[in-house]
């Protein structure tokens, strides 16, 4: 399976901010999309997700069965501030939306919160009582249940405490198997640690980078300075 981007172009105004993308994406990879604040990152991912309209640009999905236009049901997207319906508690919300997705429902409401580890006496806690951390386990979880191809996740370990971040990596990498996530992150260590792949989208392009040639100082140096002269920052 693999996503196919082409010509993708987004403006502002007068401010470019995605110029003329071709990138492909493949499945079983986790996807480091690394740049600095304000250089597009959280456009790219609304354009795919058809948030946003854009100047120019077509996404394509290609699987066994062949190559067809991308559709919104293929998308998971969590965003990096979590929206959960805060006058639930956590277990009458994942009632509700196995409720209506039981169609895709592969597991116990028990088995599911066992993936994100939100324990029984928490599971009974109202969703405005839990943390940024807690409400983003949440998030990837429904999106987890919902089975989407492709995953995209918008900055969301940054704020994490240390425990809370490696369960999440953890979680991804077991998913990632069936899937193709990206991972928008301006943390090059997070991107290295967790990610198979990193794609730099520095001056309005994507660009990918082989991960080992990372590991030297030399090549991460090179990185650091490419994202210093983005000429959108």
């Amino acid at each position: 399976m693999k996503l196919e981007i082409q010509h993708l172009t987004k403006s502002y105004g007068e401010k470019e901010v995605l110029k003329d993308i071709d990138f492909i994406f493949e499945e079983g990879k986790i996807y480091g999309l690394l740049g600095r604040n304000g250089a597009g990152k959280t456009t790219f991912f609304n354009a795919i997700n058809e948030d946003i309209e854009i100047d120019n640009g077509k996404f394509f999905l290609e699987t066994e069965y062949g190559k067809n236009k991308l559709k919104t049901k293929d998308i998971g997207y969590v965003i990096s501030t979590p929206v959960v319906p805060e006058f639930l508690t956590a277990k009458e919300f994942l009632e509700f939306y196995l409720e209506i997705n039981e169609k895709d429902r592969k597991k116990t409401i028990e088995e599911y919160f066992e993936l994100v580890k939100i324990s029984k006496k928490d599971q009974n806690l109202l969703l405005k009582e839990y943390s940024h951390g807690m409400k983003n386990k949440i998030q990837l979880l429904i999106n987890i249940i919902a089975n989407p191809k492709i995953i995209l996740l918008d900055e969301p370990l940054t704020s994490l405490d240390i425990v809370v971040q490696e369960e999440m990596k953890k979680l991804l990498k077991e998913v990632k198997k069936d899937h193709i996530i990206i991972l928008s992150t301006h943390i090059l260590e997070l991107a290295l640690d967790l990610c198979d792949d990193i794609v730099i989208l520095s001056n309005k392009k994507l660009s990918k980078v082989e991960k080992k040639e990372l590991n030297t100082k030399k090549y991460k140096d090179k990185i650091i300075k490419q994202l210093k002269d983005d000429i959108n920052e």
